[in-house]
């Protein structure tokens, strides 16, 4: 069973960063599949970025690679997500997730993300 927490939330203006942890607790975190999700008010939760137990493969959501980046930290049992560039179309509670241990299928296949975290809640003010 994988327990997830998530911090670094919290208000910023348009063009500033932030970046989110995740911290997980459990099994060995390489054998999981991670990914941040987000949920604005009235819209469905997205995946905005993913990557593999090894870090060998992320997947981006859109062009937001430009300005994201997901990294982790399997001996720290850690997922980080670096914003950049934010703006008011980025406020959302971001979720951490993780996939079901050793999946290797593709980490867009947002069913497959078994472990949620609460969520932090990140505001962008114009």
């Amino acid at each position: 069973q994988v327990q997830l927490v998530e911090s670094g939330g919290g208000m910023v203006q348009a063009g500033d960063s932030l970046r989110l942890s995740c911290a997980a607790s459990g099994p060995t975190m390489i054998r999981y599949g991670m990914a941040w999700f987000r949920q604005a008010p009235g819209k469905e939760r997205e995946l905005v970025a993913a990557i593999s137990g090894s870090s060998f493969t992320t997947y981006f959501k859109d062009a937001m690679e430009a300005r994201f980046t997901i990294s982790r930290d399997n001996a720290r049992s850690r997922l980080y997500l670096q914003m950049n560039t934010l703006s008011p179309e980025d406020t959302a509670v971001y979720y951490c997730a993780a996939t079901r241990p050793y999946y290797r299928g593709p980490l867009a296949s947002t069913t497959e993300y078994a472990y949620w975290g609460q969520g932090t809640q990140v505001t962008v003010s114009s």
